[in-house]
C-alpha cells in the first residue's frame, strides 16, 4: 500500500488498543519503572507507542538528521547492551536538537491531549493558534509535566490552496507544511501574511500520539477532506465527520428520538468514492466507519447497544444513499487473471470488498447471492474471507452453509481454521456468545494453543456489543476461560484479562457484572502473578 494507507492502518490500531491502555488501570510508560510480572509488559504501549516515540524523533530531526543519528548510534553502540537514553543521545548529538525534555515520553504514561483554539485578525492579516497540552493522571503518576510534542500542520484558504507559513518574527515564509515544537503547557503561534481566515490542517501524518481537540465545523471538515494535501488528514477529516454523526445518533437512540443521517455525510462519502480510482486502498480506509470500541472511548458513559445500533444505522444509510456507487465499484474493481499480492490489485480488492460489505446492509437476496458467488469462486483468501465475514454478520440460511463449506475445505490447515474461528467470534449477531461457547468444544479449538485462544476468545472479547452484553454473560464467559487457561498459560490468560480494563466506563449494571467476574478471578486459588497483577489493578 501507499505510505498514507500504511499510516492510517497504524493509527487505527494505536487508537483502538493503545489509547484505551493509556487510559486504563494498566497504564504504564514506554519504559516501565516497575512491574509485578515482566511478561505483562509485551504491550501496545511498549511496542507501538514506543515506535511512535522513535517516529517523533524522525519528525523533529528531519530525514537527514535522523539518518545521521542512526549512523552515530550504531557507531557508538554496535555490539553493546544499550538503553533508550543512549538512542536519544545519539539523535540529539547528530541532529542538533535538544531532546532533554523529549525524554519524558519514555518515563511518563498516558495519552496527551492537545486543546487548540484559534483567532484571525483581518486587519493585521495574522492568524494565531493557541495550543494547550495536558495529560490526565495515571496509576502511580498523578502529576504530569509538559512534553516536547511535534505538531505538524498547514493552513488552507477558501479555495483549498495551501497558504505559505511565516511565523511572527521570521524574515520569510518557509513552505506550506511545517513542524512546531510544543514544549510548554500553553503556547501561542502567530502566522503573518495570512490573507483570509484559514482552515487549519492540524497534526498532519499524526505527528504525535496525542488526542487533538479542535472545534472543526462539519463544513471545515468537508473542506479538509476535499482539499488537504496530507492524505492522513483527509482520512481523519472523514472519520471526524462520521464520528460526529454516529455520536449524534447514539444520543438520539438513548433519548428515544428519531434520527436521520445528514445528506452532507453521504455527499462527502460520494466524493471519496468518485476519487477512488486514484488510490482504491485509501478510499477503502476512508469509507470504513470508526470502530465501536473507539466510539466508546469518546463517551463518558458507554452504552454498547446504542453505539452498535447507531453505527449500523449510519452504515445502512450510506449503503442506501450510495448503492449505485457501491455496485459500480464492485463490478469495475474485479481483478482479472491469477492472484497477485501487489499494491494495485490489493487496493482494488480492498475497496471492492468494502463495497460488498456496505451492500450487504441492504439485506437483499440478490446481493446475498452475489456474496455467496464471491465466496465460492474466489481465487484468493482475501476475497473469500471478505465474503465469509459479510455472511457471518447476516442472519440468513447462506451463513451456515458458507461456514460449513469453509471448514470442510480448510480443516487441515490450522492457520486458516483460526480465521474461521475469528470470523464467528466477531459476528454482530445476537447469538454469538452461544456460538462461541459451542466452538470451545469444537475439534478445531484447543485451549492449550495460544493461536486458537486469540482467534476465538480474544476476538470475542473485542466484539464490543456482544462481550459487553447487558446480562453480563460475556464477562462471565471470559472469566471461566481465564481461570481454565491460567494453569496452562498464565501469560496468555493475563492478556485475555486485559479485556476488562475499561469496565468502569459502563453503566452500573454492567459494572456490577464486570466487578463480579474480576473478583471471581482474583480470589481463585493458585492464581498466577501474571493474571493477579492485571485483575488487581483493574479492581483497585
Amino acid at each position: 500500500y501507499s505510505r498514507p494507507v500504511q499510516r492510517i492502518q497504524e493509527v487505527r490500531a494505536l487508537r483502538a488498543a493503545q489509547f484505551p491502555e493509556d487510559a486504563g488501570p494498566m497504564a504504564h510508560p514506554v519504559r516501565p519503572e516497575s512491574y509485578m510480572e515482566i511478561r505483562n509488559f509485551y504491550t501496545m504501549t511498549v511496542y507501538e507507542k514506543g515506535a511512535e516515540v522513535v517516529r517523533m524523533q524522525h519528525t523533529l530531526l528531519g530525514e537527514e538528521g535522523f539518518r545521521r543519528g542512526m549512523d552515530l548510534y550504531f557507531e557508538r553502540h554496535d555490539g553493546q547492551a544499550v538503553t533508550c537514553d543512549d538512542f536519544v543521545q545519539a539523535m540529539q548529538d547528530a541532529g542538533g536538537v535538544d531532546l532533554t525534555q523529549f525524554r519524558r515520553w519514555y518515563a511518563q504514561a498516558g495519552t496527551p491531549v492537545l486543546d487548540v483554539s484559534d483567532a484571525y485578525d483581518a486587519a493585521r492579516r495574522c492568524y494565531t493558534l493557541t495550543v494547550r497540552q495536558h495529560t490526565a493522571p495515571t496509576p502511580g503518576q498523578t502529576e504530569k509535566l509538559p512534553l516536547h510534542i511535534p505538531l505538524r500542520l498547514g493552513l488552507l484558504d477558501a479555495g483549498g490552496a495551501e497558504i505559505p507559513l511565516r511565523l511572527e518574527g521570521e524574515a520569510a515564509a518557509t513552505g506550506t507544511d511545517r513542524v512546531l515544537s510544543l514544549r510548554e503547557a500553553e503556547q501561542r503561534f502567530t502566522f503573518v501574511d495570512v490573507p483570509q481566515r484559514p482552515v487549519p490542517s492540524l497534526l498532519r501524518g499524526f505527528s504525535a500520539p496525542v488526542i487533538l481537540k479542535y472545534a472543526y465545523s462539519d463544513v471545515a471538515l468537508a473542506h479538509v477532506l476535499a482539499h488537504d494535501s496530507d492524505a492522513f488528514n483527509r482520512w481523519e477529516a472523514g472519520q471526524r465527520l462520521a464520528m460526529n454523526v454516529i455520536l449524534n445518533a447514539v444520543e438520539a437512540i438513548r433519548a428515544g428520538r428519531r434520527f436521520s443521517v445528514p445528506e452532507s455525510l453521504v455527499r462527502a462519502f460520494a466524493k471519496l468514492l468518485a476519487d477512488a480510482p486514484a488510490d482504491p486502498a485509501f478510499a477503502a480506509e476512508a469509507i470504513a466507519l470508526p470502530g465501536e470500541g473507539y466510539i466508546a472511548e469518546q463517551l463518558e458513559r458507554v452504552d454498547p447497544d446504542a453505539i452498535h445500533a447507531a453505527r449500523n444505522q449510519v452504515r445502512r444509510a450510506l449503503a442506501q444513499g450510495l448503492r449505485e456507487e457501491f455496485e459500480g465499484l464492485y463490478e469495475t474493481l474485479a481483478v482479472a487473471g491469477p492472484y497477485a499480492p501487489d499494491p494495485e490489485p490489493a487496493g482494488k480488492r480492498a475497496l471492492r470488498n468494502a463495497s460488498l460489505s456496505y451492500l450487504m446492509e441492504l439485506e437483499e437476496a440478490r446481493i446475498r447471492n452475489r456474496c455467496v458467488a464471491q465466496f465460492r469462486d474466489a481465487n484468493n483468501m482475501t476475497d473469500r474471507m471478505a465474503a465469509l465475514t459479510a455472511l457471518a454478520n447476516c442472519d440468513c440460511p447462506e451463513r451456515g452453509q458458507a461456514l460449513s463449506a469453509f471448514y470442510a475445505e480448510w480443516k487441515d490447515e490450522p492457520l486458516v481454521v483460526d480465521k474461521w474461528l475469528a470470523v464467528q467470534a466477531s459476528s454482530r449477531l445476537p447469538g454469538t456468545l452461544e456460538e462461541v461457547r459451542r466452538l470451545t468444544r469444537h475439534p478445531a479449538f484447543e485451549l492449550k494453543n495460544p493461536n486458537k485462544v486469540y482467534s476465538l476468545i480474544r476476538n470475542f472479547a473485542a466484539n464490543h456489543v456482544r462481550f459487553h452484553a447487558e446480562d453480563g454473560g460475556g464477562y462471565e464467559f471470559l472469566a471461566e476461560q481465564i481461570l481454565a487457561l491460567d494453569p496452562l498459560n498464565p501469560q496468555v490468560a493475563a492478556r485475555m484479562a486485559r479485556a476488562y480494563d475499561r469496565w468502569r466506563k459502563f453503566d452500573d449494571g454492567r459494572q456490577g457484572h464486570a466487578r463480579a467476574a474480576l473478583t471471581r478471578i482474583r480470589d481463585a486459588a493458585g492464581l498466577s502473578p501474571d493474571v493477579f497483577e492485571v485483575v488487581s489493578k483493574a479492581l483497585a
